[in-house]
């Protein structure tokens, strides 16, 4: 399942021992990057930022995480991006350093 909002997404994938986070991670990123730069000139200079959140899912969660990623235009309208990732990772006691995490 993939969704997002104007200035995110959600990839909710099951990943193979065969590949390593990283490497998806970057994979997505460049394609996805070369790909947006072709739908209008408005969108050559496009880039995504360095750092990238990743989670586990409990399976019994699934349908949980893809019904919020069907969501996303809603949930927004009452809480912001960063606003729900800070209390996300407070919530699960995820320390971070704010310098790097929207930078």
């Amino acid at each position: 399942m993939i969704g997002g909002y104007t200035d995110h997404i959600h990839i909710l994938c099951m990943l193979s021992k065969k590949i390593a986070l990283m490497k998806l991670i970057e994979e997505i990123k460049s394609h996805s990057s070369k790909w947006m730069k072709t739908k209008d000139e408005s969108l050559k200079s496009f880039y995504w930022q360095d750092g990238y959140g990743t989670f586990s899912v409990n399976p019994s969660e699934v349908d949980t995480v893809i019904k919020y990623i069907s969501n996303q235009h809603q949930h927004h309208f009452k809480k912001t991006f960063q606003e729900e990732y800070r209390a996300f990772l407070k919530k699960y006691k995820v320390d971070y350093d704010e310098r790097y995490v929207w930078g």
